[in-house]
C-alpha cells in the first residue's frame, strides 16, 4: 500500500494524543465525544485514497448530526502520517450518537474501514452491540486480529479493494487532505 510507513512508537504517541484530546473535551463540556479515524491494518495509515474515504465519512457524520439537531461544541481534525482523525464534543445523548455512527459504518461503501467511537460523558466507550466481521472472512474481526489469522499484505489488499469501489474524490477546498 502506498504511503508513509509509521512505527509502533508513533502509533502509541498518536493514541496517547487522541486520548488526551478526548479527555480534555469530556472535562470541558461534560458531553459525549466522537472519535473518528480509519481502521487501516499495517504500517501505512493514510494516503490520498484513505483520506478521501475519511473525508466522505466525516461529511456523512456531520450531516447526520446536523440533520438531528445535534450541536458540535468543539472539533479537532488532524491529517498526519499516523492517520486521519476527527474528534468532537457533541451536545446529544451518547446512545443516539452511537446509533448514527453505527448506521454510517454499516451503510457507507467504506464504512468497514471507519472507526467511529462514541465516548459517553462518564468516559465510557459505547459498544456497537454486534461484532464487526473480519475484512477477509466471516469471523469476528478482533478474533482474527488477535490470532493473526491473515497477513498484513492480505489485509491491505482487502482495504485497497474497498477503496477502489469508491467514487473518485472531488476536491472540496480547505477541508480536503
Amino acid at each position: 500500500m502506498d504511503g508513509i510507513e509509521i512505527t509502533l512508537p508513533q502509533m502509541l504517541d498518536c493514541r496517547e494524543r487522541r486520548n488526551s484530546l478526548q479527555n480534555e473535551m469530556l472535562r470541558r463540556y461534560g458531553k459525549p465525544v466522537i472519535s473518528f479515524c480509519m481502521n487501516i491494518p499495517g504500517p501505512v495509515k493514510t494516503n490520498p485514497q484513505i483520506c478521501a474515504a475519511f473525508m466522505s465519512g466525516k461529511r456523512d457524520l456531520t450531516t447526520a448530526l446536523r440533520k438531528h439537531g445535534y450541536a458540535i461544541l468543539q472539533e479537532t481534525e488532524l491529517h498526519e502520517a499516523t492517520g486521519d482523525e476527527w474528534i468532537a464534543a457533541v451536545d446529544a445523548e451518547a446512545g443516539r450518537i452511537k446509533e448514527l455512527t453505527t448506521e454510517i459504518e454499516n451503510r457507507h461503501p467504506a464504512g468497514r474501514l471507519f472507526d467511529m467511537d462514541v465516548i459517553a460523558s462518564d468516559g465510557n466507550k459505547l459498544s456497537r452491540g454486534s461484532f464487526r466481521k473480519c475484512l477477509l472472512c466471516d469471523k469476528q474481526a478482533q478474533e482474527c486480529a488477535r490470532s493473526r489469522t491473515h497477513s498484513v499484505q492480505e489485509m491491505q489488499e482487502a482495504v485497497e479493494r474497498i477503496l477502489l469501489r469508491l467514487p473518485a474524490p472531488v476536491p472540496s477546498g480547505p477541508e480536503s487532505c
